[in-house]
């Protein structure tokens, strides 16, 4: 059986988009909350929904942009443990939206998807920390030789 081996950057990048999807729902749902509020109410308050949906498209905003910072990040430990704690997130929200909401059926793919994305990434990384382990740095290749060139 072939492993399949799934690039941290293609897992971040697919978070950063199903992101930007719960963005567009969360704003397009306090927009139409708020038209319908002050249609009503006629005030210039905001109300509760209004504001979490603002705050939920908000909070999606800045883990969009962790991702694309995330993507940055050269240390394989350390984007495994990010990858791990994107799983953990994507399955927690998974599993709450089943729970919750099961006619949401387009979020409950879309989380589980990229739960999966990151999980087999994570798993992928494990195969490149092992070699990067057991083979040399180009400092060290260059000291090995120094080191024989002065004997």
């Amino acid at each position: 059986m072939k492993k399949l081996d799934i690039s941290p950057k293609i897992s971040f990048s697919l978070s950063s988009f199903i992101s930007v999807i719960f963005v567009i729902y969360f704003a397009y749902k306090a927009f139409l909350a708020y038209v319908i509020y002050k249609e009503l109410y006629g005030s210039g308050s905001v109300d509760v929904i209004v504001a979490l949906r603002c705050a939920f498209a908000a909070a999606m905003i800045f883990l969009t942009f962790l991702f694309f910072q995330f993507m940055r990040i050269k240390d394989l430990k350390s984007q495994r443990t990010i990858l791990k704690g994107t799983f953990i997130g994507w399955s927690s929200i998974c599993i709450t939206l089943i729970i919750v909401t099961p006619n949401f059926i387009y979020f409950i793919i879309l989380t589980g998807l990229g739960s999966i994305i990151s999980l087999l990434s994570s798993i992928g990384l494990i195969k490149e920390i092992n070699e990067e382990r057991n083979s040399l740095t180009e400092k060290e290749i260059y000291l090995l030789q120094k080191l024989a060139n002065k004997k």
